[in-house]
C-alpha cells in the first residue's frame, strides 16, 4: 500500500488548497466555487486508492464507490468551468464580443454532465480503459478510452479557449497572472487522470496544483497590496464593490446625483510659511486621518487631498439615496474634528481654522486612466459649486446650496442672501451653519 502514499499526499494538498481558497474570502462566490473545485478534485483523486485500503463496510459496495467517484469528478469539472465563467464576468470587455467564450463554457458544462452520465453507465469501461489508461501501450486503440477522453478534451479545450479570450480584454496584472496559471495548470490536472495514479499521475497532478497555486498566491498578494492602498481613500462600501465586481467594472464612468463636501484649512498658507516643514507634514497627516475617519462613518469617498484642501464624494461609486443628509453629517463631523485639530496646532499670530462647502447635483464619476496612474474623479457643476462655497465659508462655517438643504430636509441651516460665484451665471442661494 505504500505505493499509494503519493496519491494520498496529492489529494490532501488539493483539499488544503480548497480550504485556503475558501478561508481567504468566504464571502466571495468566486472563491467558494474555486474551493469546491479543488475539494472535489482532491476527493476524486482519493478514489484511485484500491478498495482494500478503504474501511471494510465500503469494501462491500464497489459499485457505490465507483458512482460516488463519478459524481465527485463531474462536480469538479463543473466547478472549474463555473470559476472561469465568474472570473470572466469580473473583467470588463469594453467593445469586445464575449458571448462565444461564455457559450463555450456553458456547453462545456453540459459535456461535463454527459461525461458524468457515461461514467455512471459504463463504470467498468471507465476504470479499465480511461482512468490511468496510458499505463498500457494500446490505450489509444481502445474505444473505451476515447468514449471518455473526447468529452474530457472538449472540456479542457473550452476552458483554455475561454481563458485565452479573456486575455484579449487586457486584464490588469493580478488577473492576468491568475488566468495564465489556470491555463497552464489545466492540462496537468487533466493528464493526471490518464496516467498511473501511484506513479507519474501523482507527480503530474502535483505540478498542476503548484502552477495554479503560484498564480493564485501572486494574485492574492497583489490584490492585497491594492486593497491596502485603496482602503486609504475609498470607503469600505467601495472596497466591497471592488472585491465582488472587480476594479474596472466597479468604477466605470456613470452619471449620478451625489453630494460633494469640500473642506479647507483657514490660515494655512501663512502658518506653513513660519513653521518647520516637518511640523506642517505632521499637521497634514493628522488632518487627512481625521478626514478619512469622518468619510468612513458616512460611506464617503475621498477624491482629493490637495495641500490643506480635501474633496469628498458622498454617493459614489456606491449610490446612496440619502447622500445629501450624509454629506451634511460629514461636514458637521469635519467641522468639529478639524477645529479641534486646528486649535491644538495653531500658534500665536498664526491661528488655524476650517471652512466647508457642500453641494449636490448630477455629476459624471469614474476613472481617468493615464499611462502612469489611475485617478477617481467627479466632473460637474456641483463639484465646482462646493469648491466655491468652501472658499466663501468663514472659520467653523458650513455653506450649502439650496438643493442640498432641500434633499436633506435640514433645519439647522439659515438662509443667506444670494451671491454671485465665479463660473455661475446667476446668483446662488446659500444656507449657512456655524458652530
Amino acid at each position: 500500500m505504500t505505493e499509494f502514499v503519493p496519491v494520498v499526499i496529492v489529494a490532501l494538498v488539493s483539499l488544503g488548497m480548497a480550504a485556503a481558497f475558501y478561508s481567504a474570502d468566504t464571502a466571495s462566490p468566486t472563491s467558494r466555487v474555486l474551493a469546491l473545485a479543488f475539494a472535489t478534485t482532491g476527493l476524486s483523486y482519493l478514489f484511485a486508492v484500491p478498495l482494500s485500503a478503504l474501511p471494510r463496510p465500503l469494501q462491500n459496495h464497489p459499485g457505490l464507490i465507483c458512482n460516488l467517484a463519478s459524481i465527485v469528478e463531474t462536480v469538479s469539472l463543473l466547478a472549474f468551468l463555473e470559476w472561469i465563467l465568474r472570473v470572466r464576468r469580473t473583467v470588463p470587455a469594453g467593445d469586445l464580443h464575449t458571448a462565444l467564450g461564455d457559450y463555450a463554457l456553458r456547453f462545456a458544462q453540459s459535456v461535463s454532465v454527459l461525461y458524468g452520465i457515461l461514467s455512471l453507465m459504463f463504470p467498468h469501461t471507465k476504470v479499465d480503459d480511461f482512468l490511468g489508461g496510458l499505463k498500457n501501450a494500446d490505450a489509444l486503440m481502445r474505444p473505451g478510452f476515447w468514449l471518455f477522453a473526447v468529452p474530457m478534451l472538449f472540456v479542457l479545450g473550452s476552458g483554455g479557449m475561454a481563458l485565452l479570450l479573456l486575455l484579449n480584454r487586457r486584464p490588469d496584472r493580478p488577473e492576468k497572472l491568475r488566468v495564465m496559471s489556470a491555463f497552464l495548470a489545466g492540462p496537468f490536472l487533466v493528464a493526471a487522470l490518464v496516467l498511473p495514479p501511484n506513479d507519474s499521475g501523482a507527480v503530474v497532478m502535483a505540478i498542476g496544483e503548484m502552477i495554479f497555486l503560484v498564480g493564485a498566491v501572486q494574485y492574492h498578494v497583489l490584490q492585497g497590496h491594492r486593497g491596502a492602498f485603496m482602503s486609504r481613500f475609498l470607503s469600505p462600501q467601495v472596497a466591497e464593490l471592488v472585491r465582488t465586481r472587480g476594479m474596472d467594472r466597479a468604477i466605470q464612468h456613470q452619471q449620478s446625483e451625489i453630494t460633494i463636501v469640500c473642506c479647507d484649512l483657514r490660515g494655512f498658507t501663512d502658518y506653513a510659511r513660519v513653521r518647520f516643514s516637518g511640523d506642517v507634514i505632521e499637521l497634514l497627516r493628522e488632518y487627512y486621518d481625521a478626514a478619512g475617519e469622518a468619510a468612513a462613518e458616512v460611506g464617503a469617498t475621498i477624491k482629493d487631498f490637495a495641500g490643506d484642501g480635501v474633496l469628498l464624494l458622498v454617493g459614489a461609486p456606491v449610490a446612496q439615496p440619502d447622500h445629501a443628509a450624509r454629506g451634511l453629517a460629514l461636514a458637521r463631523h469635519l467641522r468639529d474634528s478639524v477645529s479641534t485639530l486646528a486649535g491644538r496646532w495653531g500658534i500665536e499670530g498664526h491661528r488655524l481654522g476650517v471652512g466647508l462647502g457642500v453641494a449636490s447635483g448630477m455629476v459624471t464619476v469614474g476613472v481617468i486612466n493615464s499611462v502612469s496612474r489611475l485617478e477617481y474623479t467627479a466632473v460637474g457643476a456641483a463639484v465646482n459649486l462646493a469648491s466655491r462655497l468652501c472658499e466663501r465659508a468663514a472659520d467653523r462655517e458650513i455653506l450649502a446650496d439650496e438643493h442640498t438643504i432641500r434633499l436633506a430636509a435640514a433645519t439647522d441651516f439659515k438662509p443667506r442672501e444670494p451671491v454671485e460665484l465665479q463660473g455661475f451665471a446667476v446668483p446662488m442661494a446659500l444656507f449657512a451653519s456655524r458652530a
